[in-house]
């Protein structure tokens, strides 16, 4: 898989930007705060329908504008497929498929996979059960798109359960005379049924994609820092008691029936829980609540890891991701935004060595020394001037001696 072509209109500090790739290596050089990461930020946005650094849309659209379009051609196994994605201010955001409008912007998930690297990369082990839950979701969201769906579907009912047991605790603490209050409690079963409905197929998937990846999480770990301890990943779930014990097993394969039995078990604690709930006006149980455990020996990473431990096991987990997506059949594009500068020699070399071996990959620079040698890379300067008080980037061919000004 690789693209083709990219085009930028208004997205971030792009006016306009169309440029040609190539599969192997581009390498976009220029000074920090030029337009170089909106480049990598703007395909990931393709990809995920989400930023890497941001979590709302507005920043994404060029200041001063109503809205920022990206469109990307994309090549996978000799099918090309042109992708515009239209994000608005204030309004829906819009996408088409060669040239065609789709229903929902999330029809277009699959149609580009991208791996990215990037510094904020440290808040996989670092940060909150978030970031690994995000981690997660787009790995499995890259291996069967439909589950976009099924996560949209499972937050728009955790929202309207959630507000379900707001009313209802208020009318508890009342001493249960709302009709509100006891409305809400004579459709919590309603809601139970579909939370626990999305909320399998969801578990089903992630403990899937857990159980693929630990593997090469692993063996990327091993390779990245061979003296430390040995790494690994598991699911820490929710549903406590009421999971069956098998489904803690890390060597345990996914089975057919996985989802009628989680649906069960997560009914069962709903039902548990639900006196709690209610007291707390929150909902307790699911995979909002879950995480990814990552073990370094016998301690947890977070908390226990040194920092060049930390940063090899959150490159270990994009590895592992990249290895899983290429094992399933076709290579995710490798997005790098400027992580060479921030890793050691070992580690370079060890990404490095990935990217060697990857259909396209597309690295952002500082200065081209951050660039390990023996990548044969095409480069391009990105440079930024203002243009009515706004800094707006624009994207040059670098060569020869040029590259030391770039």
């Amino acid at each position: 898989m690789f693209v083709r072509s990219a085009s930028l209109v208004d997205f971030r500090s792009w006016k306009q930007l169309s440029v040609d790739l190539e599969p192997g290596v581009t390498v976009f050089v220029g000074p920090n705060g030029h337009g170089k990461t909106n480049v990598l930020e703007a395909l990931g946005y393709v990809s995920t329908l989400s930023s890497h650094r941001v979590s709302t849309d507005a920043p994404l659209v060029r200041t001063g504008t109503d809205r920022a379009v990206v469109r990307a051609a994309v090549v996978n196994q000799g099918r090309e497929l042109t992708v515009d994605v239209e994000i608005n201010n204030g309004k829906a955001n819009r996408a088409k498929i060669n040239g065609s409008p789709t229903r929902r912007p999330r029809e277009i998930l699959g149609i580009l996979n991208t791996v990215l690297f990037a510094p904020e990369d440290l808040a996989l082990v670092r940060g909150d059960p978030a970031e690994r839950r995000r981690f997660l979701d787009e790995l499995l969201t890259a291996r069967l798109p439909r589950m976009a769906a099924v996560r949209a579907d499972y937050e728009r009912v955790l929202r309207q359960r959630s507000a379900l047991l707001k009313t209802a605790g208020a009318a508890l603490r009342r001493g249960q005379t709302s009709t509100d209050g006891s409305n809400a409690l004579a459709t919590l079963d309603v809601w139970d049924a579909q939370l626990a409905a999305f909320g399998a197929q969801l578990l089903e998937q992630r403990l899937r994609a857990v159980h693929d990846v630990a593997p090469f999480v692993a063996r990327s770990y091993a390779s990245i820092a061979p003296g430390s301890r040995p790494a690994h990943v598991a699911y820490r779930c929710s549903l406590g008691d009421a999971l069956p014990p098998e489904f803690s097993d890390p060597d345990r394969a996914p089975a057919d029936d996985d989802v009628d039995v989680l649906e069960a078990s997560f009914l069962m604690q709903l039902s548990t829980v639900r006196q709690r709930e209610i007291e707390r006006g929150v909902c307790l149980v699911g995979p909002h609540r879950d995480d990814l455990e990552l073990v370094l020996g016998a301690d947890p990473a977070k908390g226990f890891a040194s920092h060049g431990e930390s940063w090899s096991f959150a490159l270990s987990l994009r590895l592992g991701a990249f290895e899983l997506l290429r094992s399933d059949g076709s290579d995710p594009v490798l997005l790098l935004d400027d992580v060479f500068a921030e890793l050691d020699r070992t580690r370079r070399e060890a990404l490095a060595a990935v990217a060697r071996t990857a259909e396209q990959v597309l690295v952002t620079a500082a200065v081209e020394a951050d660039i390990p040698g023996g990548l044969d890379a095409r480069h391009l300067g990105v440079r930024a001037h203002d243009i009515d008080g706004g800094r707006v980037s624009e994207l040059t061919t670098v060569s020869g001696d040029e590259r030391e000004d770039a």
